[in-house]
């Protein structure tokens, strides 16, 4: 049970944590009792966030050669279908190092550009540090120097996948294994958009000018660690980037320079300006479209418009020999709607990147842009 709370619209909500926080929690609790050969009542690990869970492993079985438990995804008051699930985990010796392996109701990736290779399991980056990270404390505890293999099952997953995204995005018999903080933040859409609010008039009031907006974490991590730009002051818009620029407007910051993944900013090119799945996609149409008008083949934009993810996209792009005239017309649409939704009030500029093939490109003005961000890291 997460004692986290936050709040929004003056309502005191719960927050969850996430199924890669229950995996790595059952992880530990399991090696830990095959290890000591004790039942453990509760095991602690903590969160990318910096958060401390102390989580009840269920359902313990010991066998010959293995334990296996299970912890029960909590999701807090945000609407989860994962919500209540027992995420499991079981785990036996081996010689050397510490394996993840992906069982029942895990996901399996049969297409390419996802962020787990074709053929893994879909237990994503950050799960997988936080399941590694927690075997290794595990071993630590209870002086084990030896390696240790775990398989990561969700009994309910392979039921609960139907209902969403993952068959469209090929990944297959199960559910994802998910997160980047490892806690679930509840959210309404407008308490989400009051909040972008609160944060852009912290920086307002802090005397800042130039804001710098992020959709997500991936965003932040990139900037931080591939532009070496300092991000402590930025806002995070999520997908609600049309109100972003409304309100930068209203507050009357000089620029918004906004960075984020080609999936997100190529719907921008569309003048989509809520960013979410539910609204609007159109990310293959529109660059497939532009690869044609660039020149390539009917077959290429057919095979551009049947990809699951932008970076797919990007890769028949690179092969085709259009890559660079198509992000020039993304980049050029991406601005003018910009500036169309601020009314040329303020200068706007956009990155766009991939965690795959690094920048893929920028608006007229977002190095300058960039710049201003650059400078602010060095006078720290």
């Amino acid at each position: 049970m997460s004692n986290n709370f936050t709040l929004k619209d003056g309502k005191k909500l719960r927050c969850g944590y996430t199924t890669g926080s229950c995996a790595a929690a059952a992880a530990k609790a399991a090696a830990c009792m095959l290890l000591s050969q004790k039942t453990v009542s509760m095991v602690r690990i903590e969160t990318p966030s910096g958060t401390i869970l102390e989580l009840e492993p269920e359902d313990i079985m010991f066998q010959s050669d293995a334990v296996q438990c299970a912890v029960r995804k909590d999701a807090g008051d945000d609407p989860d279908i994962t919500n209540g699930i027992l995420v499991y985990a079981a785990v036996r010796k081996t010689n050397t190092g510490f394996a993840i392996h992906g069982g029942e109701g895990v996901g399996q990736v049969t297409k390419p550009g996802l962020a787990c290779a074709v053929g893994e399991a879909a237990i994503n980056p950050v799960p997988r540090r936080m399941i590694a990270a927690a075997l290794q404390e595990a071993a630590v505890q209870n002086g084990y120097t030896g390696g240790l293999s775990v398989i990561i099952f969700i009994p309910e997953g392979k039921m609960l996948a139907a209902k969403t995204f993952n068959p469209r995005l090929g990944i297959v018999g199960g559910l994802s294994v998910l997160g980047t903080s490892g806690i679930v933040k509840p959210m309404s859409e407008q308490a989400l958009i009051d909040t972008i609010h609160i944060e852009m008039n912290s920086r307002k009031a802090a005397g800042e000018t130039h804001l710098l907006a992020f959709f997500g974490n991936y965003g932040v991590d990139f900037s931080r660690d591939i532009l070496h730009i300092d991000v402590s002051q930025r806002i995070t818009c999520s997908n609600f980037v049309g109100e972003m620029l409304d309100y930068a407007v209203y507050c009357g910051f000089e620029d918004v320079l906004l960075i984020g993944h080609m999936g997100k900013l190529v719907k921008m090119a569309q003048g989509i300006m809520n960013t979410h799945s539910r609204c609007a996609d159109g990310r293959t149409t529109f660059l497939s479209m532009a690869a044609m008008l660039a020149g390539a083949s009917r077959t290429t934009g057919q095979a551009i418009y049947d990809s699951l993810t932008t970076d797919e996209a990007v890769k028949i792009l690179q092969a085709a020999a259009v890559l660079e005239p198509v992000i020039a017309q993304v980049t050029d649409k991406i601005e003018f709607y910009m500036e169309h939704r601020v009314l040329n009030t303020l200068r706007v500029g956009a990155v766009l990147f991939s965690n795959t093939y690094g920048v893929l490109g920028y608006t007229s003005q977002a190095r300058e842009l960039l710049t201003l961000h650059e400078k602010k890291e060095r006078d720290i």
